[in-house]
């Protein structure tokens, strides 16, 4: 049930438009029991860094200061005590590539 990440296609969409990556459903798992979907958020890490690293201009994540609560898609949430942390990671990514 995961879907696949295919990082190949950044540079070429790259070549039409900015590039946004969508990082927590790009790690949800539909219908995993009574039509609720699952996740992997203990992947998100991985998935925003490879995002920025190959090239994408921005990421998308939900966050939820409670996701095991949150209404909808808590399933594939980043805790949002985890975010800031995150996005200073992503932030020193982007710079070495940018510096070489």
């Amino acid at each position: 049930q995961d879907m696949i990440v295919d990082f190949r296609g950044i540079p070429t969409m790259k070549q039409y438009a900015p590039v946004v990556l969508d990082v927590t459903h790009s790690l949800q798992q539909p219908n995993q029991s009574a039509g609720v979907t699952g996740g992997r958020p203990e992947m998100i890490s991985t998935i925003a860094r490879a995002g920025i690293a190959t090239g994408a201009d921005g990421i998308f994540i939900e966050t939820h200061f409670d996701p095991a609560n949150a209404k909808s898609d808590g399933a594939n949430m980043l805790n949002l005590n985890l975010l800031e942390k995150l996005l200073t990671e992503l932030i020193a990514i982007r710079k070495t590539i940018n510096s070489l």
